[in-house]
C-alpha cells in the first residue's frame, strides 16, 4: 500500500501543479478582460465606439471583455497607443491606467487627433486661426487669457 502511494503521489502532485498553473493563467486573463472593460468605461465609450476607433469589430471587444477571446499582442499594443494606456497596467494591473505624457507629447497627440477631423471642424479652424497670428496677435491673445485667469483667482 505504501509503495502504491509512493508511485501515485508524484503523478498527483504533477497534475495538481498543472491545474494550479492553468487556473492562475486563466485568472490573469480574466483580470485583463476586466481591465479592458474598465478602460472602455473610463473613456466613456460604448463597445462599438471603442471598436471603431481601433478599427475592429464590436464582437471582438465583447469577446475580450467577457473572456471568450484574448487580445493579441498587436491588439494590446494598439489599445495602449491609441488611448495612451500603460501596457503594464493593462496586462498585470500594476501601475496607473494611463501613461503620463510630457507637455510636448500631449500637443503632438492633440495635433495627430486633429488631423483626422473634418476640415471645417471647430478645432481645425481654431488651430488654423492661431497659426495665422503674428506676434501682435499672440500678445493680444496672451493678455486676454491672463485677464481671464486673474478673474478666476
Amino acid at each position: 500500500m505504501a509503495f502504491r502511494l509512493f508511485v501515485i503521489m508524484p503523478h498527483f502532485l504533477l497534475l495538481f501543479f498543472f491545474v494550479c498553473c492553468i487556473i492562475k493563467i486563466k485568472k490573469r486573463g480574466d483580470e485583463m478582460n476586466e481591465r479592458l472593460k474598465q478602460l472602455r468605461k473610463e473613456l466613456n465609450l460604448t463597445q462599438q465606439e471603442f471598436a471603431d476607433k481601433l478599427g475592429t469589430a464590436r464582437n471582438n471587444i465583447a469577446g475580450y471583455e467577457t473572456g471568450k477571446r484574448n487580445p493579441s499582442d498587436a491588439a494590446i499594443s494598439l489599445i495602449c497607443t491609441k488611448y495612451n494606456v500603460n501596457e503594464n497596467w493593462l496586462r498585470t494591473g500594476e501601475g496607473d491606467m494611463f501613461v503620463k505624457l510630457s507637455y510636448s507629447d500631449e500637443i503632438a497627440q492633440f495635433v495627430g487627433q486633429l488631423m483626422t477631423e473634418e476640415d471645417d471642424s471647430f478645432k481645425k479652424r481654431l488651430v488654423s486661426g492661431l497659426a495665422a497670428l503674428d506676434e501682435t496677435g499672440w500678445k493680444v491673445l496672451e493678455d486676454f487669457l491672463d485677464s481671464i485667469q486673474m478673474k478666476k483667482d
